[in-house]
């Protein structure tokens, strides 16, 4: 009995496992529809969701419907802006809710989201892109496809944008977490919530804060009926700085209307330290703090599309004190005195008047005061900085996390005024700013163990500009001093517009590895960063230095200018002596794309062939002449390409350019090239020791590794050759020589020929063309010649003469034998043919003989075995 009633149980079990896991299955389309329907009847934006899923076991007994990524994109005038994005939505009803008819509506008890986004802009017009209901009659008489009675709702991982095209404030209020749990089905209730989110403000490019931890838990009294929402019990947190709120915030026709009053629930001075960021403020347990600080305040009137309310936030510490554990010293004499204030309700009228800041390290004071008004419009600024700090006692006093001390003392007496729009457009005759600002003493030391020496810096303040009177410094092996004018300081701090500035640079010596940082410090790989020339910056600076290290080269006396201006470096007649001669280059280097890319033209005088083609990997690949000839170089270059993004040296692979060159007072070494070894190995007539290459001229062109040489003449003595071809970086090669060659160069055979024709017959011989071509590698070539070719032609050249010399010499025997046959009494002209005939015959018999003995006499002279052309 009893296995009969647990299979009946076990059945039932299984029977109401499948409806649960079935039952979705036939009501998923249903709850899609009538989700699509009651956005589609709410909002006049485009609402899309990727899918829809309901599940019976989630929320059991309670069904759960969740939506997947969620959009909502605004229609005109924010065509094609995100007004809402979120990942996941989890709606809670109960079970029955899934079998009420298509006209009934769905009663939905909780919500839970993830992952979102809320993006509220305004523009320029005060428009604001939230507004997407659907406010004709039709729509909110229609029937309801779903009604709200929430029990509890979540937000996890929310993000809220906010910005105002007119006013030009930004906020970001990012990692929202929140949750709400109270009977919404009530009219009044009150509702418990928990949230914690961090904010960041900008005003007109001015940042406020900046990832400023929030947190607050609070009972808030909710009236539906009028919209009213009040704080009843509640506890925030402004990064560590906490407050308390008292009194309502309205919804009305007019938009919202504030009653508030907040202030800190303690003075104790520890306060003031929670506003700090917890990444710079370290941890508050055990630190000792005399003297107070509060804040108090007040907002009270209607937030429309024209006012804010009133509000004035009092912010005060006088004579405070605080010393942290295990830090010798201690931060004395601390006051603030500060407001922000409105009294009218128009948010331009808001100011902030900082009467008084000051404190004290040791002996060292610091003061300063400010005012900042017309604030949304064109912020006026009026402040004074004066006074002294030890660095090396700022550590010593508050817990700064540096990997290395700082030293050196900071002097402070500044006064300026100014209106933020004089500073948009340069009007520099409407800022006023006098005083100095200096430091001296300081040392510095990154991670990497990198140091920088400031023994002197000076900066002036005048009415247009910012000088930089003095600025001594070292570090590593390099040297330098810089003076000069920042032309828009006040516009690249507070407008984030470029840095502008002319300079002038001397230095002894620079070491360019002074200059580069390193990534992934400490490790055993550690990688060079990518060097990147700042967007902001755009100045211009004439250096001078008498010895700057670059890689393996020395260059000496170094001057040019260098002008910075949208990610790019241009050079200016940068001029340097190295190899013993001078070079010059004018180019721009760009590092605004990911790979950078570089433009130069280089003149080079005068410099040592040896040494610069040994040292430079460009012109080693250009042409491997080095330790084959010796002497100087004359030549412009023009190239271009890409750079190794971390030591800025040239990608040889990308070069592309062309190269022009004299070579002056050189030697040749030929014994160090196997090429010139193989080449007089093949050509006898030449010994390639003895070649003169004393103002030769070559014109080069290279792109993707392929180096082309366009045909250049070179003569050996009375021998003219010329070559052209190509070789690739690679060291593979491609190369013609043609040369133009006497024939007394050509061996024995050919001089033995020459020996038998008269000096004008060989004055008549033409010079014979010996081709050679030079492939494989220059560490491994492949020579082929055609010399037999060339000597076999110049002994039919030389068989022609003596064939035109032998048939001279037959003309003249048959004018002998006509002569030697004619009577001397006979003085007609009558001849019998048949006799003139036979005649004729028998005298050039004569002739053809003589030739052909004359001929095999000469071709058949004794030969010395393998006897070769001697070398010249």
């Amino acid at each position: 009995m009893l296995s009969k009633i647990l299979k009946i149980i076990g059945s039932i079990f299984v029977l109401l496992a499948v409806t649960l896991f079935a039952v979705p299955y036939f009501f998923k389309d249903q709850i899609k529809a009538k989700i699509t329907e009651a956005i589609n009847k709410k909002v006049d934006a485009k609402v899309s969701f990727e899918d829809a899923d309901l599940s019976l076991f989630k929320n059991f007994p309670n069904a759960n419907v969740t939506l997947y990524k969620l959009n909502i994109i605004n229609k005109a005038p924010f065509e094609g802006d995100t007004l809402a994005s979120i990942g996941e939505i989890d709606l809670k009803m109960s079970i029955k809710e899934l079998f009420k008819g298509k006209d009934e509506a769905m009663d939905i008890q909780g919500i839970a989201t993830k992952n979102g986004m809320i993006n509220i802009i305004f523009n320029k017009d005060g428009i604001g892109n939230y507004d997407i209901a659907i406010k004709n009659d039709e729509a909110s008489t229609a029937s309801k496809p779903l009604t709200l009675n929430i029990q509890k709702y979540e937000l996890e991982n929310f993000k809220f944008k906010y910005f105002d095209e007119s006013s030009k404030i930004k906020m970001v209020i990012d990692s929202i977490n929140h949750e709400g749990t109270g009977d919404f089905a009530a009219s009044k209730l009150d509702l418990v919530t928990k949230s914690t989110a961090k904010m960041t403000l900008d005003m007109d490019k001015v940042n406020y804060m900046q990832n400023v931890s929030l947190t607050l838990d609070a009972v808030l009294g909710i009236d539906l009926e009028n919209s009213k929402y009040t704080f009843k019990e509640n506890k925030a947190l402004i990064n560590q700085l906490p407050l308390e709120f008292d009194g309502f915030i309205q919804l009305v026709d007019a938009g919202q209307e504030y009653d508030l009053k907040f202030k800190t629930p303690t003075s104790s001075f520890k306060n003031f330290l929670g506003i700090i960021p917890a990444v710079y403020a370290a941890n508050l347990d055990n630190v000792k703090t005399t003297g107070d600080f509060t804040v108090v305040g007040f907002a009270k009137g209607l937030y429309s599309d024209t006012t804010v309310p009133k509000f004035n936030i009092d912010i005060a510490s006088n004579n405070a004190s605080v010393q942290y554990p295990d830090l010798p010293k201690s931060i004395q004499n601390i006051i603030i005195d500060s407001k922000i204030i409105n009294e009218t309700g128009i948010l331009n009228d808001t100011y902030i008047n900082l009467d008084k800041l000051s404190f004290r390290i040791d002996q060292d004071v610091f003061n300063a005061k400010a005012n900042i008004k017309n604030v949304t419009k064109n912020a006026l600024v009026d402040a004074v900085l004066k006074g002294t700090i030890n660095l090396a006692n700022v550590s010593k006093a508050y817990p700064i996390k540096l990997e290395k001390p700082l030293t050196g003392v900071l002097k402070a007496d500044v006064t300026t005024k100014f209106d933020m729009l004089s500073v948009e457009k340069s009007q520099y005759e409407n800022i006023k700013n006098a005083g100095t600002m200096s430091l001296s003493g300081f040392k510095y030391a990154d991670e990497n163990g990198k140091t920088m020496n400031i023994s002197n810096a000076l900066i002036q303040f005048n009415p247009s500009q910012v000088n930089l009177k003095q600025f001594d410094a070292t570090t590593g092996k390099s040297d330098l001093s810089v003076t000069g004018i920042l032309e828009n300081f006040y516009g690249f701090i507070f407008k984030n517009q470029e840095l502008k500035g002319n300079f002038n640079l001397n230095s002894n010596q620079l070491d360019v590895s002074d200059f580069m940082t390193t990534a992934e410090a400490g490790k055993a790989d550690t990688k060079t960063e990518a060097m990147k020339i700042p967007a902001f910056l755009n100045a211009s600076l004439t250096a001078k230095a008498n010895t700057v290290l670059y890689d393996n080269l020395t260059l000496k006396d170094v001057s040019g200018k260098l002008i910075i201006k949208d990610e790019k470096l241009t050079m200016e007649n940068i001029k340097t002596s190295v190899f013993d001669g001078v070079i010059g280059l004018n180019g721009t280097v760009s590092t605004k794309e990911k790979v950078p890319t570089f433009n130069m033209d280089l003149s080079l005088k005068q410099v040592d062939i040896a040494k610069s083609f040994t040292q430079l990997d460009m012109l080693k690949k250009l042409a491997p002449i080095a330790g084959i000839i010796n002497g100087k170089l004359n030549s412009t270059i023009k190239l271009n390409g890409n750079l190794d993004a971390t030591a800025m040296r040239p990608d040889l692979k990308t070069l592309t350019g062309d190269l022009l060159g004299q070579l002056l007072s050189t030697t040749l070494n030929s014994t160090n090239s196997t090429l010139l070894t193989a080449l007089g190995s093949n050509l006898k007539f030449i010994d390639v020791s003895k070649i003169d290459l004393n103002d030769l001229k070559a014109a080069i062109t290279f792109k993707d590794g392929v180096v082309s040489v366009k045909p250049f003449n070179i003569n050996y003595k009375d021998i003219k050759a010329t070559i052209g071809g190509t070789h690739g970086f690679d060291q593979t090669m491609n190369y013609n020589i043609k040369f133009d060659v006497p024939a007394k160069y050509l061996g024995t055979e050919a001089n033995a020929l020459i020996a038998r024709l008269t000096p004008a017959e060989a004055a008549k011989l033409e010079n014979i063309p010996v081709n050679a071509s030079l492939t494989g590698n220059f560490t491994s070539p492949k020579i082929s010649t055609d010399i037999k070719t060339a000597v076999t032609n110049l002994t039919n050249q030389l068989v022609q003469q003596q064939k035109e010399r032998l048939l001279t010499q037959g003309n003249s025997a048959l004018s002998d034998f006509i002569t030697k046959n004619k009577k001397p009494t006979d003085t007609t002209q009558t001849v019998i043919p048949a006799t003139k005939e036979a005649v004729k015959v028998q005298a050039q018999e004569q002739i053809k003989t003589k030739a052909t003995n004359l001929l095999n006499g000469l071709l058949k002279q004794p030969k010395k075995a393998e006897e070769e052309p001697k070398t010249p």
